[in-house]
C-alpha cells in the first residue's frame, strides 16, 4: 500500500494543526490561571496555609445601680487543636487525655466542634486552669496543633445572690446557631442561656477577633505570629441596672438555705427592680466553661426547682393579698366605701346556698367595716363584697388591674398570671351547668381560678402605692413605663393604705412586721396549695412609707404557712432600704 506524497503533506499540516490548538488552549489556560485568576487562586492558597484562630470578645460588665460590678470578665485560658481530619483529631485528643484529665465526654464534644467548623480550632478547654496550662506548655512539641490563648472568662462576684436575674452563660448549640437572633455567631462562643445575659444578649456579647496561625499540609503549626494582621476583638459597652446589690444580698441573707419561694422589691413610681430572689438558687459561676455533669443533674433532680424563677414564672393562688382588688373594685363602681358593714356579720362562716364558706377565724371577726376588715382579713365580709359586685364585675374588673397579663419585665420566660377572661371561661372548663355562682366566694378572696405571678402582685401594689398607674418593672435602665388600672380617687386611695397599715399595727395579721418610725402598709395571704392541702404557701405584699411610697415589696414562700412569715421577711428587706443612705448613677439611655 502506497501513500500519495499529497496525502502525507494534507496529514502533516492536520497534525500541525492540532498541535498549535492543543498549545494554544494550554497557554490560555496557563494565562487564565497565572493572570486572570491569580488573586482568586493565591487567596485558596492562603486559606490552606492559614487558619483563623478566634479571639473571643468580652462581654459587657453589668453594674448595680451604684456602680458596684455585678457581672465582669476574668483572664482565663482556652485550649484549642487545629486538626487536618476527624481521624487526626482523635489520635491527638487521645494523646492529650495522657497529659491532663480529659473526660471521653470532653473528647465527644470537642469532635463535634470540629465537624460544626473544621477550619476553625476545635476547642477542647473554654475554661483551663493555670495547672493545665502549664503541663501543656511544657509538652507542646507532643502537640503540633496545639492553640493556648488568654481568653475572658465570666465571673459573677455575688454569685449565688444574683443568679435569679443575672442567668448564665454556655457555649451556643448547634440549634441556637439556626436561628436569626444568632447570625454572625460561631460554633465555640459563649451566649447567654438564662435571665439579664440572655435577655441583652445583643448588647453584651461584642465582636469576636480573629488571629491567623500559619499551618503546613499536615495541619501543624509553623508560626503562630505574624502570618497575617489580626482583627482586635471590639469588647462590648457595659450595661447598668436598677438593682441595689446591698438590698439584694440582704434578702438573699432572709431568705437563708431552707426557705422555699421568690420576692421581688421595686420602687412604685418608676418600676425600677432593686432586688429579686428566688430560693433555692444556682451558682451561675459554675456554668462558666461547661456545667459539671454531677451539678446539672443535682440542679434539674432538685424537687425545689432551683432553675424554675419562681417570681417570674411561679403562679400561686394569691389569697388575702387579693382583697384589696376586690376591695378597690367595689369602690370603683360605688358599691362600698371605707365604712361600709356587710348584713351578716363574721361568726366564723358564711352559708351559701347549700354550702358553708368558713373564714380563717374560727371565732369570727364580728360586724367589721370594709377597712377593719381589711386588717383583719375577714373572709366573710369579703364574700359577700364578691357578692354584691357580681361575677361579671369581679372577671372584668380583675382583667382591668391586668390580673391575666405578663407585666413585661425584663427577663425572658415570664410567665402571665391565670385568671378567667369571661364567665364563658366557666361554662368551657367544667360545662354550662358544671358550676355555680359560688365561684365569686372564691374569686373574691384570692382563690379558685386565680394564680398570680409575685411580680404581677408587686405591680398592683405599686398601682396601690402611687396613683392608681401600674408600673412596669426594670431591671436594666430603660424608658419607665405606667398604665392607669384603677380611677379611684385621691381620697379613696389614701382610705386604702391606711387600711392597709392596719394590717401591721397591733391587731392586724401582721402585727409582727411592724418597722420603728415608719408606717408600713400591706396585706398578708395564706394560700391553699392544691399540691400539699396541710402546707399553704404565705404571703406578703406591701409598701412603705405609707405617706410617699419609695419601696414595694412582695414576698411568697412556698409551704410558708401563715401570712406573718412572709411579712417578717418584706419587713426587714423595707427597713433595711429605707434606713441607709443610698446613691443612684445618672440614667442611661437604652439602645
Amino acid at each position: 500500500m502506497s501513500f500519495h506524497p499529497n496525502d502525507v503533506q494534507r496529514r502533516g499540516q492536520v497534525a500541525a494543526v492540532f498541535f498549535v490548538v492543543v498549545f494554544a488552549v494550554l497557554l490560555g489556560a496557563f494565562f487564565r490561571t497565572q493572570v486572570l485568576q491569580y488573586a482568586q487562586y493565591e487567596l485558596q492558597s492562603e486559606e490552606n496555609r492559614l487558619r483563623e484562630v478566634p479571639l473571643p470578645a468580652p462581654r459587657g460588665t453589668i453594674y448595680d445601680r451604684n456602680g458596684v460590678v455585678i457581672a465582669e470578665n476574668l483572664p482565663g485560658y482556652s485550649v484549642s487543636l487545629l486538626s487536618p481530619g476527624t481521624d487526626s483529631l482523635r489520635a491527638a485528643l487521645r494523646r492529650l487525655a495522657a497529659a491532663i484529665p480529659l473526660s471521653p465526654e470532653q473528647q465527644d464534644l470537642a469532635i463535634r466542634r470540629f465537624r460544626r467548623a473544621p477550619n476553625r480550632p476545635a476547642v477542647i478547654l473554654s475554661d483551663a486552669t493555670f495547672e493545665q496550662v502549664s503541663v501543656l506548655e511544657e509538652r507542646r512539641p507532643e502537640f503540633p496543633g496545639l492553640i493556648i490563648q488568654a481568653s475572658p472568662k465570666r465571673h459573677y462576684p455575688d454569685g449565688v445572690a444574683v443568679s435569679a436575674f443575672m442567668g448564665y452563660v454556655g457555649e451556643i448549640t448547634e440549634a441556637e446557631l439556626t436561628q436569626p437572633a444568632f447570625k454572625g455567631y460561631k460554633a465555640g462562643q459563649q451566649v447567654g442561656k438564662a435571665g439579664l445575659e440572655r435577655q441583652y444578649e445583643s448588647r453584651l456579647h461584642g465582636r469576636e477577633g480573629m488571629r491567623f496561625v500559619e499551618v503546613d499540609a499536615r495541619g501543624r503549626v509553623v508560626r503562630e505570629a505574624g502570618a497575617r494582621p489580626e482583627l482586635a476583638a471590639e469588647p462590648s459597652e457595659p450595661l447598668y441596672t436598677n438593682v441595689d446589690i446591698a438590698l439584694q444580698r440582704e434578702l438573699v441573707r432572709l431568705f437563708g438555705d431552707s426557705l422555699i419561694g421568690g420576692a421581688i422589691a421595686i420602687d412604685p413610681a418608676s418600676g425600677e427592680v432593686l432586688a429579686m430572689h428566688s430560693a433555692p438558687t444556682f451558682d451561675p459561676n459554675r456554668f462558666v466553661g461547661g456545667i459539671p455533669a454531677e451539678y446539672w443533674r443535682q440542679l434539674n433532680t432538685d424537687p425545689r426547682r432551683p432553675l424554675f424563677n419562681k417570681v417570674i414564672q411561679g403562679r400561686y393562688p394569691p389569697a388575702s393579698t387579693w382583697k384589696l382588688a376586690t376591695s378597690a373594685l367595689a369602690m370603683e363602681h360605688g358599691l362600698a366605701t371605707l365604712d361600709t358593714r356587710m348584713p351578716v356579720p363574721c361568726t366564723g362562716g358564711f352559708q351559701y346556698g347549700n354550702r358553708y364558706f368558713r373564714c380563717w377565724e374560727k371565732q369570727g371577726h364580728g360586724n367589721v367595716t370594709l377597712a377593719q376588715a381589711i386588717a383583719v382579713s375577714c373572709d366573710v365580709y369579703f364574700y359577700q363584697l364578691g357578692l354584691k359586685l357580681g361575677l361579671s364585675r369581679l372577671i372584668a374588673g380583675g382583667v382591668q388591674l391586668k390580673f391575666r397579663e405578663k407585666t413585661g419585665i425584663d427577663l425572658p420566660d415570664e410567665q402571665a398570671s391565670r385568671f378567667p377572661y369571661a364567665i364563658d371561661y366557666y361554662n368551657k372548663r367544667y360545662g354550662a351547668r358544671g358550676w355555680s355562682n359560688a365561684v365569686v366566694l372564691n374569686l373574691s378572696i384570692g382563690q379558685g381560678e386565680n394564680d398570680q405571678t409575685v411580680v404581677n402582685m408587686a405591680r398592683f401594689y405599686a398601682a396601690l402605692a402611687t396613683g392608681g398607674q401600674a408600673p412596669r418593672p426594670e431591671i436594666v435602665r430603660r424608658n419607665p413605663e405606667r398604665s392607669v388600672v384603677m380611677s379611684l380617687t385621691a381620697a379613696q386611695l389614701d382610705g386604702l393604705r391606711r387600711a392597709m397599715a392596719g394590717v401591721v399595727s397591733a391587731g392586724g395579721t401582721a402585727a409582727s412586721a411592724r418597722i420603728a418610725d415608719v408606717t408600713l402598709a400591706g396585706k398578708t395571704g395564706t394560700a391553699q396549695n392544691a399540691q400539699d392541702p396541710k402546707n399553704d404557701h404565705a404571703w406578703f405584699v406591701g409598701f412603705a412609707p405609707m405617706e410617699e411610697p419609695k419601696i414595694v415589696v412582695a414576698v411568697m414562700l412556698e409551704f410558708g404557712g401563715h401570712g406573718y412569715r412572709a411579712a417578717r421577711i418584706a419587713s426587714k428587706v423595707i427597713e433595711s432600704y429605707l434606713k441607709r443612705p443610698t446613691t443612684v448613677l445618672p440614667r442611661q439611655e437604652a439602645e
